[in-house]
């Protein structure tokens, strides 16, 4: 036995030693890699295209986690970073490959907008396309913003206009009798209607006609014009849609045929022909640094994207999901107020809300940094509905994109019982509570009659207080407020008209705002200060391993297990359920 006991000791000093010269070896070649890049300098070259892929899924913006290496872009990549090549003498131009990704409207407007300030420099946009697949006109509108768009021969053109469905569980609910009990204020908070209903409610066919309306306005319009043509000529080639190459190309829509290694070749024939072509992952990576851009006048930038969340994302060494934490963003602002440099803050946000709680934490440190005579303006993304819009109440201006989502002014909550549906299967059940509520969201078994009525007494108290917070806010009558509330989501076009939005742009345009209100000039530089601080190696390494040897040895069995398909299907499929508690979400939307 002692032998034995021996034996494991060993293996267990071993795989710890190994774990240890592993993380060692890892900080020796960051060390090295950070020395070698002292010699060298960024290490781009002289003459350089910027390849940018808007292919695939983008996120808004990325947590302040350290990550190895160029990571994938951005859209707030993509704003900064062609805005630091634009002042690069080294970069001459950009190729865009894109047509696959049904770009949300928003998206496209903000990286077009930021394509568009890049030609004015006097650089190239090229953009290329293996056709447009997607029946969405966002990848068509991000690439109308460049000099030239490039077509492979003999692929779709799909582009044609907004729509979308949506999946409607309550026959399903009923035939294996599972209880939906979830309220809503109000009638066009739709969130959980997948849950109550057996198809779209009217009020919800209502908003979802009208936003989709207005991205389709906005595209066609905004397209036509950056390709000086009609508006009524652009819808006609869209409505003619599936068509082909050769079709889009006699009506205008596209300059030149051919496959993306020609379009990247045409962008190095004009930069140069000794021109290298760099990725836009990589030049970010080498160019930004990570917690300060530019020069000038601080303006304190602090980014949120995903579920608002309670608590902290746990950041570390690998990172954290994409998620609004209202710890971290509460923290990151209030860091920002005491900050003496910081003259303003942008409020950059990108979510479809959740938490009460987390947007009332993240609202008021958004209070306090006014109090203390800061001004902030919210950027708003793709989309900053329910508790989004919640968090942006207070702010001095709300800046939007036409197409962004916006506005779902109401709450959520409920739950589904699984009782009997787990009975059908054979699989028992029992419970044991001790005080009277103590099994309230259990999803064993529904609502009594009297936590029914609590509950929608938590509801009614919640909403009252959410039209409270955007009356006082925006300055509206509360009958106003209750007009365009009920839990309604907005276009930012239309929110604009409604008084809900100050001003309709992208990052630009806040930034512009707030250099007004903190009496910046408007031609003073300014640098972007992130707050939260983005954390370097060794930070991540510590709050990753914890300073002790047995989270090391835990965390590969940890890491192995959350990244197994399995995890990851149960966590994305629960993630979706209603949770009991009360939430300002919008999740049931387009894009």
């Amino acid at each position: 036995m002692v032998g034995f006991l021996r034996w494991l000791r060993s293996i267990a000093v071993g795989t710890l030693n190994g774990i240890v010269r592993f993380v060692f070896l890892l900080i020796l070649i960051f060390v090295a890699f950070a020395a070698i890049g002292l010699m060298v300098g960024d290490g781009l070259p002289k003459n350089m295209v910027l390849a940018l892929d808007l292919r695939g899924p983008i996120a808004d913006s990325r947590p302040a986690a350290f990550a190895f290496g160029a990571q994938p872009v951005t859209v707030m990549d993509i704003v900064l970073g062609l805005d630091a090549a634009e002042r690069d003498p080294r970069v001459k131009g950009v190729v865009v490959r894109l047509g696959s990704a049904n770009i949300s409207i928003a998206n496209a407007e903000e990286i077009g907008t930021a394509l568009k300030r890049f030609r004015k420099s006097g650089k190239f946009v090229i953009a290329h396309a293996m056709g447009f697949d997607a029946p969405g006109l966002g990848d068509y509108l991000t690439a109308a913003a460049a000099d030239e768009i490039w077509m492979q021969p003999k692929t779709p053109f799909s582009a044609s206009g907004e729509g979308g469905g949506e999946i409607f569980l309550r026959g399903l609910l009923e035939k294996i009798q599972a209880v939906p009990q979830i309220a809503k204020r109000a009638d066009y908070k739709s969130a959980a209607d997948m849950y109550m209903e057996k198809n779209m409610t009217p009020a919800d066919r209502e908003q979802i006609t009208q936003l989709m309306q207005s991205w389709y306005d906005t595209a066609t319009n905004d397209a036509a014009a950056d390709r000086k043509l009609s508006p009524k000529a652009l819808a006609a080639v869209f409505e003619a849609s599936p068509q082909m190459t050769d079709d889009v190309k006699k009506a205008g829509l596209i300059d030149k045929i051919g496959y993306d290694d020609d379009a990247m070749q045409s962008g190095i024939e004009r930069a140069g022909g000794n021109a290298k072509a760099v990725s836009m992952a990589e030049f970010v990576y080498a160019k930004q640094d990570m917690n300060e851009i530019g020069k000038g006048t601080h303006i304190a930038l602090v980014e949120g994207a995903g579920e608002i969340v309670e608590g902290t994302s746990g950041d570390g060494l690998f990172g954290g999901d994409q998620m609004m934490a209202g710890d971290d963003i509460a923290r990151a602002i209030r860091q920002a107020t005491k900050d003496s440099s910081i003259k303003a803050i942008v409020l950059r946000i990108d979510t479809p809300g959740g938490s009460v709680s987390a947007s009332d934490q993240i609202l008021d440190a958004v209070r306090k940094a006014q109090a203390k005579g800061i001004p902030v303006v919210v950027s708003m993304g793709n989309v900053a509905a329910s508790g989004g819009y919640y968090i942006s109440t207070s702010a001095d201006k709300i800046v939007a994109e036409p197409g962004t989502i916006t506005g779902s002014i109401g709450v959520l909550t409920g739950k589904v019982s699984l009782g009997k549906s787990l009975g059908m299967i054979g699989v028992g059940t029992d419970e044991v509570g001790v005080g009277k509520n103590a099994l309230m969201d259990s999803t064993i078994t529904p609502y009594t009659p009297e936590q029914w009525a609590n509950l929608n007494a938590q509801a009614d108290a919640i909403y009252a207080d959410f039209k409270q917070k955007v009356s006082a806010g925006r300055k509206l009558p509360l009958d106003k407020v209750q007009e365009i509330a009920r839990g309604r989501v907005w276009s930012g076009s239309d929110a604009s008209t409604r008084g809900l939005v100050d001003k309709l742009g992208g990052f630009w345009t806040a930034v512009d705002t707030a250099k007004g209100l903190a009496k910046i000039g408007a031609n003073d530089e300014v640098v972007f200060k992130r707050f939260p601080r983005q954390k370097g190696f060794f930070e991540a390494l510590n709050e990753t391993f914890g300073g002790s040897s047995a989270s090391m040895r835990a965390l590969q069995g940890w890491v192995t297990l959350m990244n197994s398909p399995t995890m990851r299907a149960v966590i994305g499929a629960s993630g979706d359920l209603p949770r009991g508690g009360v939430e300002m979400r919008a999740t049931n939307l387009p894009h």
